[in-house]
């Protein structure tokens, strides 16, 4: 796979969905319903202090029996998660999400968060890849007006 940056190749433009760790679960509940998204950052000003997501609302705070309306973000977030630096590759992203299974990974410089990237984000890059290979295998083998598309209609 070509070294693909996580900044600017996978994510660019994001508009990052962050909340400060005394914001609520609720809070938290309701932005990610609003935007459609399963994380949230917890930050002070720019300052990354930690993550959560739907994996952790399940299990630390609805299993736990936690009352999403009173418990902080700070009890139930994932303090100090990993990062990767902008320039880092998607493969180096996605080695890191694979080992330590998350879905979900904070872009850093310095401890200020810039970015999240999902596997979501890594799985359309390593799609892109693949497609790219395929066209490429099939003009090299059957010449540049050969293509999948071409003789399935």
């Amino acid at each position: 796979m070509p070294t693909r940056r996580l900044i600017p190749d996978v994510i660019k433009n994001q508009d990052l969905s962050c909340l400060p760790p005394d914001a609520t679960v609720r809070n938290a509940a309701l932005l990610m319903a609003e935007r459609r998204i399963a994380a949230v950052l917890v930050t002070e000003g720019r300052t990354l202090r930690g993550i959560v997501t739907e994996r952790d609302m399940t299990v630390r705070v609805v299993a736990a029996g936690l009352d999403p309306d009173v418990t902080p973000l700070s009890a139930v977030m994932t303090a100090a998660p990993d990062t990767l630096e902008p320039s880092a590759s998607a493969l180096a992203a996605l080695d890191l999400m694979e080992r330590h299974h998350y879905r979900h990974l904070p872009v850093a410089v310095d401890g200020e968060a810039v970015g999240m990237v999902s596997i979501r984000d890594l799985f359309a890059v390593v799609r892109t890849h693949l497609e790219d290979e395929i066209r490429s295998r099939e003009a090299y083998m059957f010449g540049s007006g050969y293509s999948a598309e071409a003789t399935a209609g």
